[in-house]
């Protein structure tokens, strides 16, 4: 995970304009909401990336905990959110010291393909750790083996004509072929798991899981799980 820790720190081009970027974490922020149970309950966004949109979130629940890796993106989200008390941001060390079963909902979107599956186990365990009896974690942006770049090409083009920045997509998309993104991704490469995969793995760590209906975000050919603990 450390070498997309690097990238993800650095100056990137992974959005191919502000208006991609701004919709992107606003329909990731929508559909966090939409598994917000109460407006007292405390979320925990998981390797939260920038998190542009965390505010709509804070907005709709009692406290929300941006856990991030990356110290530069930590720093910015710092500075970003220090006027909303709701919001508190950490690193994903802190989480081990926090206090057992104080969160409601846990978020992990778009992180399992950057992680190891080691990595990944350990990450559900801190979760399990910190969720209350009828928490909830929701691991969303699943990629599936069978599925391949092109599908993302396909949501993203969907998405640019939807918001009206198509010609920023095509661009974008040169950038990408063309990127350290694209380099990291041939080299390293990203996790995949089936459906049958990723439930017996949240069933090893202790929960008890089931798909989504639809995926966190724009990639409908991407998946997300939904889990409590398995008593």
């Amino acid at each position: 995970m450390d070498d997309w820790i690097d990238y993800y720190d650095s100056t990137h081009t992974i959005y191919a304009s502000k208006l991609h970027r701004d919709v992107h974490f606003q329909e990731i922020a929508g559909d966090i909401i939409g598994y917000v149970a109460s407006p007292d309950a405390v979320v925990l966004d998981y390797a939260c990336g920038e998190a542009l949109s965390a505010a709509m979130v804070a907005a709709a629940c009692g406290k929300l905990i941006l856990a991030e890796p990356a110290p530069g993106v930590r720093g910015r989200l710092i500075a970003r959110f220090a006027p909303i008390t709701k919001i508190r941001v950490r690193s994903l060390d802190d989480l081990r010291h926090m206090e057992e079963q104080s969160i409601d909902l846990a978020i992990m979107n778009s992180v399992a393909q950057y992680m190891t599956p080691a990595e990944l186990d350990g990450g559900f365990a801190v979760i399990k750790r910190l969720l209350r009896p009828g928490g909830k974690l929701v691991v969303g942006d699943i990629l599936q083996p069978d599925v391949g770049m092109g599908r993302d090409v396909a949501a993203l083009m969907r998405l640019a004509g939807k918001h009206g920045f198509i010609k920023d997509a095509v661009w974008g998309l040169v950038r990408t072929a063309l990127s350290d993104y694209r380099q990291l991704r041939t080299r390293i490469g990203l996790q995949r798991y089936s459906e049958t995969e990723m439930l017996a793995k949240l069933a090893a760590a202790g929960f008890s899981a089931s798909r989504a209906p639809v995926n966190i975000g724009h990639n409908r050919w991407r998946m997300t799980f939904i889990a409590r603990h398995a008593f």
